[in-house]
C-alpha cells in the first residue's frame, strides 16, 4: 500500500516515525506539507517523499491520512473531494465526524476516524477508531495496520463512542500530568528535591500501569492490596475519598465527553 500523509504535524510523524521502525518502506510514503520548513525537517528526518501541492501527492496512494487542524479539514477536503477514485481516508483530525467528512469529500464513503493520543509520540499510543458502512473488512485492517504503528487500536460500533475515546485516551495524558504535578509539588514540600520527587511520581506511574496491565485482576483489587488497614495508603485513599476526589474525576471526563460533542458539532457547520 502507498499512504499520502496530509499534514506533516507531530502526530502524523509519529505514524511515519512508526510505520519505518516496521519495515514499512519510505518510497512508499508521500507527505503533503505546505510549510516549506515543514517539509525540509520531514525529509531530513525520514526520507520519504514531501511536496506542497496536494494533486501530486495523492497520485499513487491507496490511502490517504488527513492529519491537518480541525478548521482546516474543510478546506482541504474540498481541494481533495475531485480527485479521489477509490482510495481509503484516515482521519485523525480531532472532533469531525466521519459523516461531514464524507460530505465535505463528496460523499466519499470509505472513511475512517481515528482518535489517537500523544503518547503516540514515543510508540506508546491508544488509538480509537470508527469506520463508514462504507469501508470494508479488509480496509477495516488496513486503517488499523497504519495506526498500531503509534501504539495499540480498538475499535467502536458507533461514533459517539468516539467521544468518550476522546474524554478517556485522547485528554487523559493530561489529567495524568495534572495528577503528577500535585504529586510532584507535595514531594518538594516534604523534603525531596525536584528532581527526586519527578523520578518518584514517574516511576510510580509506569510501574503501576504495567502492574494492572499484567494482571488479571481489576484496579480495585489491586488497590485494596496495597491499602493496609490502618496504614499510610488507607489514611491518603480517605483523604481522597473525603474530598469527593472519584466524583470529581468521573465528572470531569464527562465534561470532556460533552465538550467533544459540541465541538463535533461546531465544526459540522464549517
Amino acid at each position: 500500500m502507498d499512504i499520502t500523509f496530509i499534514g506533516g504535524g507531530n502526530m502524523a510523524c509519529a505514524l511515519i516515525g512508526g510505520l519505518l521502525q516496521r519495515d514499512f518502506s519510505p518510497k512508499k510514503m508521500c507527505v503533503v506539507e505546505i510549510n516549506a520548513e515543514g517539509r525540509q525537517r520531514i525529509r531530513d528526518t525520514f526520507n520519504v517523499q514531501v511536496m506542497a501541492e496536494l494533486a501530486r501527492g495523492i497520485t499513487k496512494s491507496s490511502i490517504i491520512l488527513l492529519a491537518v487542524k480541525p478548521q482546516q479539514l474543510p478546506a482541504v477536503a474540498g481541494e481533495l473531494a475531485p480527485l479521489l477514485e477509490n482510495q481509503l481516508v484516515i482521519s485523525i483530525a480531532a472532533g469531525i465526524r466521519a459523516n461531514d467528512i464524507s460530505r465535505w469529500l463528496g460523499s466519499h464513503t470509505r472513511v475512517v476516524r481515528a482518535m489517537p493520543n500523544t503518547p503516540a509520540l514515543v510508540g506508546a499510543a491508544v488509538t480509537g477508531l470508527y469506520a463508514l458502512p462504507g469501508v470494508t473488512e479488509e480496509e477495516k485492517r488496513t486503517a488499523e495496520s497504519v495506526l498500531a504503528a503509534a501504539g495499540s487500536v480498538l475499535w467502536v460500533e458507533s461514533e459517539e463512542l468516539l467521544d468518550a475515546v476522546t474524554a478517556i485516551s485522547g485528554s487523559g495524558p493530561a489529567y495524568v500530568f495534572y495528577f503528577i504535578e500535585a504529586m510532584q509539588e507535595a514531594g518538594c514540600e516534604l523534603g525531596l528535591s525536584p528532581a527526586q520527587a519527578r523520578q518518584l511520581c514517574i516511576e510510580t506511574f509506569l510501574g503501576a500501569s504495567r502492574l494492572l496491565s499484567h494482571s488479571d485482576e481489576e484496579a480495585t483489587a489491586l488497590r485494596a492490596r496495597v491499602t493496609s488497614p490502618g496504614g499510610t495508603t488507607e489514611r491518603a485513599i480517605l483523604s481522597l475519598e473525603n474530598e469527593g476526589f472519584k466524583n470529581i474525576i468521573v465528572r470531569a471526563i464527562h465534561a470532556a465527553n460533552r465538550r467533544s460533542r459540541e465541538l463535533a458539532n461546531e465544526f459540522g457547520k464549517l
